[in-house]
């Protein structure tokens, strides 16, 4: 029987979320000297931590969140972080990784067997279908994609050995969302495991464990960072007995977060609900003249009325996020052209940073898929992700506009 999830909504009388990004922190950092407590959260930089007592020593060893021993068991700076994202996420313990793909690639590591059957949803991340895909071919782990519009074709292919449940809050980059609390129910009634990646939503958009989701796994170099100085991820537990279990591999594997990182993404967390109420709102002026425009043949964004997902976006998040894909009528040869003739946003890989992003992702980050992948997955060769900052919204239509005209 698993554990019950820490947390379903906020306490009473425990502050709002605004509130906590802004005074974890330091909360969690308070009495590591003497006198007045820091207000930043200090960077520990050592790789290990001298003991008195060989007993002592021994038991810290066994356990994670006991004494300091060596910086790739714990870290003071790094165990703020992961205090900090556990009680964001309303998890019970959270593990802090050197990358998004680290938090993925370790938890999957650390739950899944040979033989065991993964249900993933049928647009994921480029990284998350590689490695699923690497298992599948290496370890005879059984991967089958479902629908997520509701539960039903979840319900139709569990079966015995099914072991886990991966979904996106907001999917990269069609944005569709899933039927988080109908199939995160119908997961928990069966035993299956449920991981979902809320990386393009942030806590302050969405947080799954409410949901009813196991473990949430974030890339931290996104929006929790988010000026794109930082590489992190992170993996939040709803319950102690799956936190210590990934931990374990996570040690083997050497994925702990350094503590630099984990300070500068603290230092991000503090500004995140203000940073994402202006990506979201950038993101509405962009999706709704992209979709008024002539050489567009389809804008995804799950706030447009017009989104498989809007819906389900209405009732699941806060806002609709800052992530706006869009296919344009001139095909892959139209797509790479526009994004090479921007001048502010900047093509680049990654997303949630404050500055506007934008990537080919038949290119880029889904490189891994052939063209019958990429159709199931709703990516069009000619697609292009924006993944929208902080600037200016008519600064920014005004240099999209032009190259628009240019293609």
């Amino acid at each position: 029987m698993r554990e019950q999830k820490q947390r379903r909504g906020r306490r009473a009388g425990e502050p709002r979320l605004r509130t906590r990004a802004v005074h974890a922190a330091a909360a969690a950092a308070a009495g590591t000297q003497e006198g007045g407590s820091p207000l930043s959260v200090p960077v520990v930089r050592s790789s290990a931590f001298a003991f008195d007592s060989v007993d002592r020593l021994a038991a810290a060893m066994a356990e994670p969140g006991g004494d300091f021993v060596y910086g790739r068991r714990g870290n003071p700076t790094v165990q703020v972080l992961e205090q900090v994202l556990a009680d964001l996420e309303g998890g019970a313990a959270a593990i802090a990784t050197a990358s998004g793909m680290g938090a993925i690639s370790g938890t999957l590591l650390a739950l899944l067997r040979p033989g065991d059957h993964v249900l993933a949803q049928g647009c994921l991340y480029g990284g998350t279908h590689a490695v699923l895909s690497d298992l599948a071919r290496r370890f005879g782990v059984v991967v089958e994609r479902i629908r997520t519009e509701d539960a039903a074709d979840f319900e139709a292919r569990v079966r015995p050995a099914t072991r886990l449940l991966f979904l996106e809050t907001i999917a990269n980059p069609t944005g569709q969302i899933p039927d988080l609390p109908g199939l995160l129910a119908a997961a928990g009634e069966r035993g299956v495991v449920t991981v979902v990646d809320n990386s393009l939503a942030s806590p302050v958009l969405c947080r799954p464990i409410e949901h009813g989701a196991d473990i949430v796994v974030h890339s931290a170099t996104k929006y929790l960072g988010g000026h794109s100085d930082v590489i992190g991820g992170a993996a939040v537990f709803a319950d102690s007995a799956l936190h210590r279990a990934v931990w374990t591999r996570a040690v083997e594997l050497g994925s702990t977060a350094d503590p630099f990182a984990a300070w500068l993404t603290l230092r991000g967390i503090q500004t995140l609900p203000l940073r994402m109420s202006r990506h979201c709102a950038n993101a509405s002026v962009l999706a709704e003249r992209l979709e008024a425009h002539p050489a567009v043949a389809r804008v995804q964004w799950p706030g447009l009325p017009g989104h498989p997902s809007h819906e389900r976006a209405r009732a699941l998040l806060s806002d609709f996020g800052g992530m706006v894909s869009f296919e344009l009528e001139g095909g892959r040869k139209a797509g790479r052209r526009f994004v090479e003739g921007l001048r502010i946003p900047r093509l680049a890989l990654s997303l949630g940073g404050v500055e506007t992003l934008v990537t080919h992702p038949a290119s880029t980050s889904h490189r891994e898929l052939d063209d019958r992948a990429l159709r199931e997955a709703g990516i069009a060769p000619g697609a292009v992700r924006m993944s929208v900052g902080i600037e200016d919204a008519e600064d920014l239509w005004d240099d999209i506009e032009r190259s628009l005209k240019a293609v």
